[in-house]
């Protein structure tokens, strides 16, 4: 029996280790949502896949593993979530919620851990992030001025930075991508690397 509110288009549920930013190497379960509001060059996520699924369908899903993180992430997950959801997703796990958006749309109450990586600027549409706290601001290195993040209402003086080479198909270009990424932030001690280890060790 489905809860009533609106079913949530999902891309996939996984269980890996978290492969960026603060909670490297950390067990979690992914809840991949379908459909974003910016169109990113270096999106992972097919918004064409997906499938319509139920708050408990999800939760039942998520259960499966026994972690103690679980990441919203897609595309954008805020323009699907709900508090509700949220609510019984936390009764149901225990687990610490974490979510990475681009900042772009509100956050319901409910998520314990937000990771805001800003994609204005290097999209096909420049919208206003919105949000005014991060736990973490998360930049995916293309060069830009690495400034207006700093600047950013959601960052607090708690707020971890980290600054992460773009991945591309081509191998040279991704490793000179990184060896970019290292020296801009060994210039700029404020920000620390984030890489996507979970294709070092090619897992999902």
């Amino acid at each position: 029996m489905t809860s009533g509110l609106p079913m949530k288009r999902i891309n996939e549920i996984f269980h890996s280790l978290q492969g960026e930013g603060r909670h490297t190497g950390t067990p979690a379960v992914f809840v991949r949502f379908s459909g974003c509001n910016l169109h990113c060059p270096f999106c992972d996520t097919d918004h064409a896949v997906g499938r319509e699924m139920s708050d408990e369908e999800i939760i039942a899903e998520v259960r499966r593993h026994d972690v103690l993180l679980v990441v919203l992430t897609g595309g954008e997950p805020s323009l699907q979530l709900d508090a509700p959801f949220l609510k019984k997703l936390k009764e149901a796990t225990g687990a610490t919620i974490a979510i990475e958006t681009n900042g772009t749309h509100p956050l319901p109450p409910g998520i314990d851990w937000v990771t805001l990586s800003p994609k204005t600027g290097i999209a096909d549409r420049d919208l206003p992030i919105v949000l005014e706290h991060a736990d973490e601001i998360k930049v995916v290195d293309t060069g830009q001025d690495l400034a207006p993040y700093l600047a950013l209402p959601a960052r607090h003086a708690d707020t971890y930075l980290y600054l992460q080479p773009c991945h591309v198909a081509d191998e040279a270009q991704s490793r000179a991508n990184t060896a970019a990424t290292v020296r801009r932030v060994l210039a700029n001690p404020l920000w620390r690397l984030s890489l996507q280890t979970h294709r070092l060790l090619d897992i999902p």
